[in-house]
């Protein structure tokens, strides 16, 4: 399954080390952006089988209880159900922000660490923005995800709570380091004479690299696309149905017709099901495919061999076109279609640990060349 060259060109892993050296900045972004989207993902699709489906049905139960209590005229219980329906939303909500949170501060510190060269600052001062980026990264999602179980216990503020705060404090940090970032490469561009900067994995013309690239994009207009035909052909009538039957549920509460509240009760699940599934299609396709193309750029780094990075490329790019196209079919297939959806997130997931394996173990193959390097010189 993998193949460790015995001889490299000296000159490249020269480069390769200083570019890729123990607790650099590069490194630091790679493996710690790898592992938060790898997590992001994981967390995701315990919450698509686990959490998701579960917690619609008890919103769309509780939002039934609150018209039949309208029927019936109890104000209490209109009002108590309506609070267990922003209970539900919240868990839902602190749930998907978790999980997006932590994919997209994975993006970004993929990004990051591909633009690495072009930061004019020093390789230590880059290292502390890399450490106070990833900490902040990983305090962000951890806060928001703790929201609906700390709730405003021992808070010294009236609204927010401490899960708030340190999410909040998480978000902050990410964005001094980002900054930081960005002077530096204002840097870069304001110098004089830059020296043109070579970088090897701007370089890579391997099949998985450009498998990787290709699928990336093709997903990425895939979802263009969905959305756009999804604004043109449905858009507009979701948004007035969803004022419609709003209004229709509240008025045939008020006027006490049992059935005609429960059609409209039916008719607002299958809206909002509608909804979220060319939502979230378009959604994890554009993800998707932005992942892939970054990915595609750290193939140099990935140590396994030329047979395995192609097959891995291809189960990425198959779970991710799995995933929107089966997500989107979950309405006319129902739990066949999320159970297959579910199987490509865990295809991403399984094809993003195998590549995140072969980089650290090129990081150990760097290493032991540098050691072997020192070795020879204090001989």
């Amino acid at each position: 399954m993998t193949d460790i060259p015995s001889t490299t060109h000296a000159g490249k892993v020269d480069a390769a080390r200083i570019a890729f050296a123990p607790m650099s900045a590069r490194r630091l972004l790679v493996l710690g952006g790898i592992g938060l989207i790898l997590l992001g993902m994981l967390l995701g699709d315990i919450f698509a089988v686990f959490v998701l489906h579960q917690n619609a049905a008890k919103v769309g139960e509780s939002l039934s209880a609150a018209a039949h209590a309208a029927v019936a005229g109890n104000a209490n219980a209109v009002a108590a159900s309506f609070q267990s329906v922003g209970s539900f939303l919240e868990n839902r909500g602190t749930k998907v922000d978790t999980h997006v949170h932590m994919i997209a501060f994975g993006y970004l510190a993929l990004l990051l660490a591909i633009l690495q060269p072009w930061v004019a600052l020093r390789e230590g001062t880059r290292k502390k923005l890399a450490g106070i980026f990833l900490f902040g990264a990983w305090l962000l999602p951890v806060g928001v995800f703790l929201i609906h179980y700390v709730g405003l216990a021992y808070s010294p503020l009236a609204a927010i709570g401490w899960a708030s705060i340190f999410a909040d404090f998480g978000g902050a940090l990410v964005i001094v380091a980002t900054l930081g970032y960005l002077l530096g490469m204002g840097r870069h561009l304001r110098e004089r004479q830059h020296a043109v900067v070579e970088d090897g994995l701007l370089e890579d013309r391997s099949t998985a690299g450009r498998t990787l690239l290709a699928g990336g994009l093709a997903l990425v207009l895939l979802g263009f696309l969905h959305g756009a035909y999804y604004a043109g052909a449905d858009l507009y009538r979701h948004e007035a149905l969803d004022y419609s039957l709003l209004w229709e549920m509240t008025v045939t509460a008020a006027a006490k017709n049992v059935q005609a509240v429960d059609k409209a009760l039916g008719e607002y699940g299958r809206l909002g099901g509608e909804k979220a599934v060319n939502i979230a299609a378009h959604a994890h396709a554009i993800e998707l495919g932005v992942l892939a193309m970054l990915l595609a750029f750290f193939q140099p780094y990935v140590r396994l061999r030329d047979a395995w990075k192609r097959r891995w490329a291809w189960v990425l790019l198959i779970g991710s076109l799995a995933l929107p196209v089966f997500v989107l079919l979950e309405l006319k297939l129902g739990l066949l279609a999320g159970g297959i959806a579910d199987v490509g997130g865990l295809l991403v997931i399984i094809a993003l640990l195998a590549m995140w394996i072969g980089i650290f173990r090129y990081t150990g193959e760097i290493d032991a060349v540098a050691a072997v390097q020192a070795a020879g010189g204090r001989g």
